[in-house]
């Protein structure tokens, strides 16, 4: 699995800590910036991980800033993503159950890196059941559409 990572600066130091410990654990990690704690603009980076796994280049994306609630608004703008903001391990796995979500976004101000690595791994792990949800992930589908 291909995971895309991007972080604002607030999430610098977790993004470092979730990279290393996906590689160790086998996933392949593309690591998009920001690449310090100088200023950056968290859109730019919900871009580049967004558009990449809207287009199928990678298989998943992470996001991860200050409160994970900007980078989740600014995924969500791109078409075939669903970004879910995820603080613990239960909303993780059903977002990946019921709503296929393929952007994890997640808050550095709000989550230990421990904690972090939690939630990663079960929201990498969770699949999409379908099922009656796959009738309602066509219904956004339909509004992203309308725009």
């Amino acid at each position: 699995m291909i995971v895309a990572i991007g972080n604002d600066p607030p999430g610098f130091e977790h993004k470092l800590h979730l990279v290393e410990m996906l590689k160790a654990k086998g996933f392949e990690i593309v690591d998009l910036g920001c690449h310090s704690t100088e200023p950056a603009d968290y859109p730019d980076y919900a871009k580049l991980v967004g558009d990449g796994v809207a287009s199928g280049q990678y298989d998943r994306g992470i996001l991860i800033c200050g409160t994970g609630q900007g980078m989740n608004i600014a995924a969500n703008k791109i078409n075939k993503v669903r970004a879910a903001l995820c603080f613990d391990v239960l909303p993780a796995i059903m977002s990946r159950d019921h709503n296929d979500s393929n952007v994890l976004c997640m808050g550095a101000w709000t989550i230990t890196k421990e904690h972090a690595e939690r939630v990663s791994l079960s929201w990498l792990g969770g699949r999409f059941s379908g099922g009656v949800h796959s009738k309602r992930l066509d219904k956004i589908t339909s509004l992203e559409n309308e725009n």
